[in-house]
């Protein structure tokens, strides 16, 4: 069934109304959006990724997004106007009412209705029956899917795979994490304080931490793999990505290689970033956040916060590993919407309190000795 308009209903989620327009096999050359004032500015998203994929984008607007009948009748005109022209409806979004008064009306005309199931990224058609669903092709990339939820992506990293020392050590500080779990607190303080230092020397260290059995072990790693030197109780760092790397951002590092890795095997992977940085609009203030490690799968967003530090608020409820687990939930409705995914993977344990925090607001963790089966709990996690 060639389709040369669709009509769409714009509501807080866009993905249902993205991914059908580009999908090769039903992609329309005009899309019709039925906006209602509150939801203007989304329109405008929507219509900032689709013009560049090659839809032109013409609008509808629709006065009371409650009032039946009169979306009703403005929906029997658009249809008079267009009877010669291929319509189909894509009936996902938009308030019950304008989903209603929709369906009946290309219902009446004839015209052809889908939907398209959020979990599933499948779409089914609704009429004419007899049509069987339709997987949805992987088309949208993070950088349009950030747009169509209003927020910018700025230029990517080249995120090219780990070199062999670096991936070698990331692997030996996750299969020996009982070890290093303390001396590593340790290396991350010791890289924080190089963070403000020009040539990249840590403060120094006290006595019983260069004594440490276990530190003189990890810096041993460290020092092997070109990282880091330690002269006169002070931590010397090759240079910034070197400081980054031992103060966390290996771990960033190592779950993004997982994902990579998971994408040769898993066709559902279709977009990855690591070290995103993304700005929106709050208002008249522009908010930025940076995503440790951000995917899409199914066209289905994937978040990512990767921590080696330790929190300690087992009691607290305002803590940092709460804070943690507010600040993932925030990102991943206002960056992917109602089926947005996110995880927090922790070098170091997380106490029950913030385990429990985590799954009431549907965040899934791994720390810990967990962290030797992550690349098993992403694939599970993918699906």
């Amino acid at each position: 069934m060639k389709i040369q308009t669709h009509v769409i209903l714009v509501s807080g989620q866009p993905t249902p109304n993205i991914t059908p327009a580009l999908d090769p096999e039903i992609k329309p050359k005009h899309i019709i959006m039925l906006v209602s004032p509150d939801m203007a500015r989304r329109a405008d998203w929507l219509r900032a990724v689709l013009q560049p994929a090659g839809v032109t984008v013409s609008q509808i607007r629709i006065e009371n997004a409650y009032d039946i009948e009169a979306i009703r009748e403005q929906l029997l005109t658009l249809v008079s106007e267009h009877e010669h022209d291929k319509l189909a409806l894509n009936a996902t979004g938009g308030t019950k009412p304008m989903a209603i008064a929709a369906y009946e009306v290309f219902r009446a005309a004839g015209q052809p209705i889908f939907y398209v199931h959020p979990e599933q990224d499948r779409l089914i058609w609704m009429h004419p029956a007899g049509q069987p669903p339709r997987e949805l092709a992987n088309r949208i990339k993070l950088k349009g899917f950030f747009q169509a939820h209003g927020a910018q992506l700025s230029e990517r990293p080249a995120n090219f795979g780990m070199p062999e020392r670096l991936r070698t050590l990331a692997e030996g500080l996750v299969r020996h994490i009982d070890k290093y779990q303390n001396a590593l607190r340790i290396l991350n303080w010791a890289a924080m304080s190089a963070e403000q230092n020009e040539s990249l020397v840590s403060d120094q260290l006290r006595p019983g931490q260069i004594e440490r059995e276990d530190f003189k072990a990890l810096l041993g790693w460290f020092e092997n793999a070109d990282v880091v030197m330690a002269r006169q109780g002070r931590l010397h760092f090759a240079d910034e990505p070197a400081r980054f790397f031992a103060n966390g951002g290996w771990l960033e590092q190592y779950a993004y290689s997982l994902v990579q890795s998971l994408k040769s095997e898993l066709k559902a992977i279709q977009d990855i970033g690591r070290g995103l940085e993304v700005e929106r609009q709050n208002g008249a203030e522009r908010i930025r956040n940076e995503l440790d490690v951000a995917f899409l799968a199914e066209n289905r967003l994937y978040i990512v916060e990767c921590k080696t530090r330790q929190f300690r608020d087992d009691i607290e409820t305002g803590g940092a590993g709460a804070e943690a687990i507010y600040r993932l939930e925030a990102l991943s409705n206002l960056l992917g919407g109602l089926q947005a995914k996110a995880m927090l993977v922790s070098y170091q344990p997380l106490s029950t309190a913030i385990q429990d925090r985590a799954r009431a607001y549907g965040i899934l963790t791994c720390a810990g000795p967990e962290l030797k089966t992550l690349k098993e709990t992403l694939r599970r996690w993918i699906g």
